[in-house]
């Protein structure tokens, strides 16, 4: 490993770096004491260099959306090191896992209610639980997503679409069906540490004889729809017309019930004298009905 082997050489030339310093100082010939000296600091360099690389596999970084899993020769620690700059163990090994959101796409043959055979294509978003992330490790592996997720996922759907009828996935009803796929898998996979965020439905294959049927059937549905608001709409104008109609006769009983002959009489007088004062020609006929004379203007 690059610790140990940084570490013996950073010890081996310090000691070498050491042990010329040492002969240097007993050395009374001056080429030998500055070879020496020379040989020192060269080594003395090495030495530092080897320790300062030492130094840095004590530390560890993990990258965001990740946590590092200790593995220290088969014994995997139950504590996960959490995204940033991280103190390790020199001889251990970390194993980077991401904890951010992944999909995977499926494209599998499923069953009906009424055993027809339905082409399904659905992913499943989600991601692996940080907490768990070592038992993940120590029990699964970090392939968990073809191991654990994948089967499982075509499993459930399976069993999710045997209890619907085909017109479910091609209907209103593929929300509710693509939640239920969601809440079964995750009862099964979040025990063991992946969490499911979401099951979109993404494409639908019919056979071509359900698929025909279906689209007519929907279309006799949305043409019934449209011929009850039609027939509503006519209904409610025909009772607008009816209150219309009524509001117009309560009016004429109203009017009718207010106006008496003494009031009709009054309104002849009334106007027989504006025009008697007005200043055009007229021929007054008396004896007219209620003795209200009959005035013809000649203009």
């Amino acid at each position: 490993m690059l610790f140990v082997f940084s570490l013996v050489l950073a010890v081996l030339l310090l000691a070498g770096a050491a042990l010329a310093g040492r002969l240097a100082a007993r050395s009374t010939h001056r080429t030998f004491d500055r070879s020496y000296r020379v040989g020192r600091s060269v080594l003395g360099v090495g030495g530092a260099a080897f320790l300062l690389v030492a130094l840095v596999q004590c530390l560890t970084v993990i990258p965001a959306g990740h946590v590092g899993v200790v593995d220290f020769f088969g014994r995997v620690s139950p504590g996960a090191l959490a995204a940033g700059i991280q103190i390790r163990n020199p001889l251990a090994t970390i194993v980077k896992m991401s904890v951010q959101t992944q999909e995977i796409k499926e494209t599998m043959d499923v069953p009906s209610k009424e055993g027809l055979t339905v082409g399904l294509e659905a992913s499943v978003l989600f991601h692996l639980d940080p907490d768990q992330a070592p038992e993940v490790y120590r029990s699964v592996g970090t392939n968990y997503v073809e191991v654990l997720l994948e089967p499982q996922f075509r499993s459930v759907t399976r069993g999710v679409t045997a209890g619907y009828e085909a017109k479910a996935l091609y209907t209103s009803e593929r929300g509710h069906l693509a939640q239920l796929l969601t809440d079964e898998l995750s009862k099964v996979v979040s025990p063991r540490g992946v969490i499911v965020e979401n099951t979109p439905l993404r494409q639908l294959k019919l056979p071509v004889n359900l698929s025909e049927s279906i689209e007519q059937k929907l279309q006799a549905e949305q043409e019934s729809q449209r011929m009850e608001f039609v027939l509503q709409r006519e209904q409610q104008e025909a009772e607008r017309k009816r209150i219309e109609a009524q509001g117009i006769a309560d009016f004429q009983r109203t009017v009718s019930e207010g106006i008496s002959d003494q009031l009709l009489r009054w309104k002849g007088i009334e106007a027989t004298l504006e025009i008697a004062t007005s200043q055009n020609a007229k021929v007054i006929i008396a004896g007219g009905q209620d003795g209200l004379p009959i005035i013809l203007d000649t203009h």
